[in-house]
């Protein structure tokens, strides 16, 4: 078995882990009960790849709570603020499609990446599963839930190009995915009434440098929730 590079399970675990604390921003806030626990779900469940991944680099809690913003390589995609639910279920269409099909990939490797990857598919399908449930509920339901959903594709649609940037260490055919990613989305949003954005929104940014280091503003701010406890506790034992 060859091993896995350190840059690639960094990539991963920190996509995971900072999806998990966004994800889990809607405790108390959901709105309804059996979305809370679902989403709470999908949260512990992207803990847990994390926690397995950012153990493979070194040690998990100082890798969470002790580096700055610029040592994170997450995507930009996954730290954005929570938004409305639509909002929440848009991204979550774009980046559980993606995993999905990249832990399908992986899982077929030789290296330590694999084992973790056969695991966490069926993980992962819930949640494609559980996102895309919720988009055509949403996109062919009332005008309004209509117009947020639509609303909530269109914000994030110009973080969806960073996701196909090959990370160092992954034999992964990138453009390949990006086609079927494409595909998938494009299925799911006309079955839901709902418009395949086509290009950025309002004006010519578009996300990337994620995975080099460099972040959003919102980023900043969560990552200082996140590390706050164990920033002013150090060593503290539970």
């Amino acid at each position: 078995m060859s091993p896995l590079p350190a840059s690639a399970a960094l990539a991963l675990g920190d996509d995971a882990l900072v999806l998990s604390h966004r994800l889990g921003e809607w405790a108390g806030y959901a709105p309804v009960l059996e979305e809370e626990l679902a989403l709470a779900n999908i949260s512990l469940d992207l803990l847990g790849q994390a926690r397995i991944l950012l153990s493979l680099v070194g040690d998990e809690d100082e890798l969470a709570y002790l580096r700055e913003e610029r040592a994170f390589r997450n995507l930009q995609l996954v730290e954005q603020p929570r938004g409305d639910f639509a909002h929440t279920i848009a991204r979550q269409l774009y980046f559980s499609s993606y995993q999905r099909l990249l832990y399908e990939e992986l899982a077929r490797g030789d290296d330590a990446l694999a084992e973790l990857a056969s695991k966490a598919v069926k993980e992962v399908a819930y949640h494609r599963d559980h996102a895309e449930h919720w988009t055509l509920r949403l996109g062919d339901g009332t005008a309004e839930s209509h117009q947020r959903m639509q609303q909530g594709l269109n914000a994030l649609w110009r973080y969806t190009d960073e996701v196909f940037e090959p990370i160092e260490g992954l034999s992964v055919d990138w453009p390949t995915l990006r086609e079927r990613w494409t595909e998938q989305i494009a299925h799911v949003l006309q079955q839901a009434t709902l418009t395949m954005p086509s290009g950025p929104q309002g004006d010519a940014w578009t996300a990337g440098g994620g995975r080099q280091g460099v972040h959003t503003e919102p980023f900043g701010r969560m990552l200082a929730e996140m590390q706050h406890l164990h920033r002013s506790h150090p060593g503290a034992a539970w």
